[in-house]
């Protein structure tokens, strides 16, 4: 498997964001990102995905949509929609509709931001996710970054204190969410966690104070999904993107918070008597499974187990364990950063049968 960097979850001027697809494509590679994926509200922009280079640097740009109810208010049941190669706005109205057209489709359905809380200070409402009836999408945004920002936007102080200091933002996803999403895999459901940077890169003034609420190339470094990948990426954009489709269509990712330090090289596999697997694969409980934790440097490892903490270390790179319980296994990483405990790496499930 080869792991690459993807950051998804943009705006452009196409819907609500301030930058080009150029644009983010040139701050992807400033910040050296393998891919991103640029998902504009109830659109679908068309000839912009590829590969864009800059001498030796290179970023594949991949396009698809955050759908929703443009008429609803407040505008809930954010939908992201990724490989579809079509335009699936008209059916906003109808969550589920939208979920089945993408899968008829062979494309893939993600819960944007489940838990986006209100800031009645910046006149931001709540558009939390509230239709969970749905049935058939791939998976949620386990960490959204933006949504993160607005939590804490009590009062205009606040405000300006984050926009001119966004690393103290970041803490890790919402309890609520984490809680969600170990609900919904314990029914038997398969649900892909991804993580999200819902970058806009607004410019935004509050008399004499201009400030641009936040760059790309913040975002670019902060919330990202690592994926692996079955080969490595060959420069030829058909098929890479459907290499990078086929990993997160599988679960083969983890949310890696960039900003404290790269989570570039976490692991997280599983050997059993009768075949090894990685995140987003299920294995044999017979004969005994061994759970094989890398973290790319020492930090605070937990191992939860159906929702529930069955083992932590501390300060440690590699972890083992050894079971024959079925259930579903799934790994969480916390670091200090800036003098607080903050999430760095949250894994996709391995599902022991």
């Amino acid at each position: 498997m080869h792991e690459i960097v993807v950051n998804l979850h943009m705006h452009t001027r196409y819907s609500d964001g301030s930058g080009t697809h150029k644009e983010i494509a040139q701050a992807a590679m400033q910040t050296g990102l393998d891919v991103v994926i640029v998902t504009d509200h109830n659109v679908l922009v068309q000839g912009v995905e590829g590969y864009y280079r800059n001498g030796p640097r290179r970023v594949l740009l991949l396009v698809g949509q955050e759908v929703h109810d443009q008429a609803r208010i407040p505008q809930k049941n954010h939908l992201l929609i990724f490989n579809a190669n079509r335009d699936v706005a008209t059916f906003g109205y109808d969550p589920q509709r939208v979920v089945d057209t993408v899968r008829e489709a062979e494309g893939m359905s993600f819960i944007a931001h489940p838990r986006d809380l209100a800031a009645p200070a910046f006149g931001e409402g709540d558009i939390s996710w509230e239709a969970w009836d749905v049935s058939g999408y791939t998976g949620l945004e386990l960490w959204n970054g933006l949504s993160e920002f607005k939590s804490y936007l009590n009062n205009k102080l606040q405000g300006i204190f984050y926009a001119y200091n966004p690393q103290f933002i970041g803490h890790g996803p919402y309890p609520e969410v984490l809680q969600k999403w170990d609900e919904l895999t314990l029914e038997g459901k398969r649900i892909v966690a991804i993580g999200g940077s819902d970058a806009h890169a607004w410019p935004h003034s509050m008399g004499p104070l201009k400030r641009v609420i936040f760059p790309y190339e913040f975002h670019f470094k902060a919330v990202n999904t690592h994926v692996f990948t079955s080969e490595p990426l060959t420069g030829e954009s058909a098929t890479d993107r459907r290499l990078v489709y086929e990993a997160f269509q599988n679960g083969r990712c983890f949310v890696g918070y960039d900003l404290p330090a790269s989570t570039k090289g976490f692991t997280f596999k599983a050997q059993g008597r009768e075949k090894n697997a990685i995140m987003g694969d299920e294995i044999p409980a017979k004969g005994g499974v061994t759970l094989q934790i890398h973290l790319p440097e020492e930090a605070e490892c937990k191992l939860i187990k159906d929702g529930v903490l069955l083992k932590e270390w501390k300060k440690q790179q590699n972890c083992t364990h050894i079971t024959t319980e079925p259930g579903v296994y799934r790994v969480e990483v916390y670091r200090r950063y800036l003098g607080r405990k903050v999430g760095w790496i949250y894994s996709n499930p391995l599902y022991v049968r």
